[in-house]
C-alpha cells in the first residue's frame, strides 16, 4: 500500500481551510444589510407614534372648572364641582357633602359613585345611591347648576377669544366671603362681564324652620336688586333682616375681589 506523504496532507488540510474562510465572506453581504435595515426601521416607526400625540396635545383647549350652587338637605350642605374639556365633563367633586354621624359613612360610600357616574353620563340624570338619598338629590341639583354655569360661560368665552376687537371682555365669576349671621352663613356669588355685574346669587343662606321662607322670599329680591343697583347700596327684605345684612357684607367682599 503506497503512504500518504505528510507534506500532502498538511497542502490539503490548508486549502479546506482557506475554502471555509471564502465560503463565509461570501456569505455576510447578502444578510448584513437587510439586519441593519430592519434595525434602522423599528426606531423610526417609535419616533413617529411619538411625534403624533405631542402634536394632538398642542391643539387641544385648556380646561375650566365651574361649582354648582350649594344645594341644603336634611343632613348637610351638598356643593359639586366639575372640570370640563372641549365642553365635556373630565372630572366631579364634591367640595360639600353631609358630616358627622352616619352621615361620614353614606357620603364615604356615595360620593364617589356619583363622581363617577357624572363622568359616565355626562349629564345630572344619574342614579340616586339608595343608602344616601338625600346626598344623591343633592348631589344632582348642584351638578346641574355647575352643567348650566359652564354651558353658560362657553359662548361668551368662544365670542371673546374669535373676536379681535381688545374691547371684548369674557365673563368672570367672583365668590364673597361667607357673612356669618344669627340664623346661619350667607354667601353670594357674581357673574361679571367688564365691571357690570350680570348675575349675583347666594350660595349659601340659613335654612331650617321659618329661615326656609325667609330665604325662598328674601334671596331672589336681593339678586335682582344688586343686578338692578350694580353695587352693595340696596334696600334689606324687611322679613329678613339679618339674612339681607349678611347678603350685603358678602356682596360687598365679592365686589372688593372684583375690583369694582
Amino acid at each position: 500500500m503506497k503512504k500518504s506523504h505528510p507534506i500532502r496532507r498538511v497542502v490539503l488540510a490548508g486549502a479546506a481551510t482557506v475554502s471555509g474562510i471564502v465560503l463565509l465572506l461570501s456569505l455576510k453581504p447578502s444578510t448584513d444589510p437587510t439586519s441593519a435595515q430592519a434595525a434602522g426601521a423599528a426606531p423610526q416607526a417609535g419616533a413617529a407614534a411619538q411625534e403624533s400625540p405631542q402634536g394632538g396635545t398642542a391643539q387641544q383647549t385648556g380646561t375650566q372648572t365651574v361649582t354648582g350652587s350649594v344645594v341644603q338637605t336634611e343632613y348637610g350642605n351638598v356643593q359639586v364641582q366639575i372640570t370640563m374639556a372641549d365642553g365635556k365633563i373630565t372630572k366631579a367633586a364634591a367640595v360639600q357633602a353631609p358630616k358627622g354621624g352616619t352621615s361620614d359613612q353614606k357620603t364615604a360610600l356615595a360620593v364617589p359613585k356619583l363622581n363617577q357616574e357624572a363622568v359616565a353620563k355626562q349629564s345630572a340624570d344619574i342614579d340616586v345611591v339608595s343608602t344616601a338619598t338625600y346626598t344623591s338629590n343633592g348631589y344632582k341639583q348642584s351638578l346641574q347648576s355647575a352643567i348650566d354655569k359652564a354651558k353658560a360661560a362657553a359662548p361668551a368665552a368662544s365670542a371673546s377669544s374669535g373676536s379681535s376687537d381688545s374691547g371684548s371682555t369674557q365673563a368672570r365669576t367672583v365668590t364673597g366671603d361667607v357673612a356669618q349671621t344669627t340664623y346661619g352663613n350667607v354667601q353670594v356669588r357674581l357673574t361679571l362681564s367688564g365691571d357690570k355685574i350680570t348675575k349675583a346669587e347666594a350660595v349659601q343662606a340659613p335654612s331650617g324652620g321659618t329661615s326656609d321662607q325667609k330665604t325662598a322670599l328674601a334671596v331672589p329680591k336681593l339678586n335682582q336688586e344688586v343686578v338692578t343697583a350694580q353695587s352693595a347700596d340696596i334696600d334689606a327684605v324687611s322679613t329678613a333682616t339679618y339674612t339681607s345684612n349678611g347678603y350685603k357684607q358678602s356682596l360687598q367682599s365679592a365686589l372688593d375681589k372684583a375690583g369694582v
